[in-house]
């Protein structure tokens, strides 16, 4: 069975794409943890943030946006002290930030859902890359929405962070053409 090359070092890489990766996301919960997911991991590996997603998902309480948004400096100093995550200020400064900002657009849109998928009008986009190699780390379109985000305050969701997070949630599909996972997903394509 043909996989993406990036995920073969590792088991729990090997279980993120074969049932995560590029799979269309519509839970703003799911939205949220990726969000902060790949905010921390700027500069740093994926897999490394992977090891430490649950870590991640006990101190964040389950990423529940509300209650990320009501952080205040004594549980971002509880944050900064929890071995089981990258502490690093800004970043969990920002997640703070962020949660209010994500709360934002939920009231704004309805649902941070609602507000992510209109840029691709409701439909995956489905790439035809032969090797890893040929993804790009940013698109126009991850720019655009990049722009979006931190003109509504949103912190470290640069455009190579939100194409990550497009890939993570499905908004592209970016597995090579020869990988199990691309024609699994590609039922995707059309509204959804």
């Amino acid at each position: 069975m043909k996989r993406c090359d990036w995920c073969e070092s590792d088991e729990l890489y090997i279980k993120y794409h074969d049932e995560e990766w590029g799979v269309p996301a519509h839970d703003d919960i799911k939205h949220f943890e990726f969000l902060i997911l790949e905010g921390v991991q700027a500069g740093l590996s994926w897999l490394l943030v992977l090891k430490k997603r649950e870590n991640y998902r006990r101190a964040y309480d389950n990423f529940n946006p509300v209650k990320a948004a009501s952080y205040n400096d004594i549980k971002i100093e509880e944050l900064m002290g929890n071995k089981g995550l990258i502490r690093n200020r800004r970043k969990i400064e920002a997640s703070v930030n962020n949660a209010i900002r994500f709360l934002e657009i939920q009231d704004d849109f309805g649902s941070f859902d609602r507000y992510i998928w209109k840029y691709v009008d409701n439909e995956p986009i489905i790439n035809s890359w032969n090797k890893v190699t040929d993804l790009p780390s940013k698109t126009k379109l991850s720019d655009e929405i990049s722009n979006d985000l931190r003109d509504r305050g949103f912190k470290f969701v640069g455009s190579t962070i939100i194409y990550s997070h497009m890939q993570a949630i499905g908004l592209v599909n970016d597995h090579i053409v020869d990988c199990f996972r691309y024609n699994e997903l590609k039922k995707y394509s059309g509204k959804i």
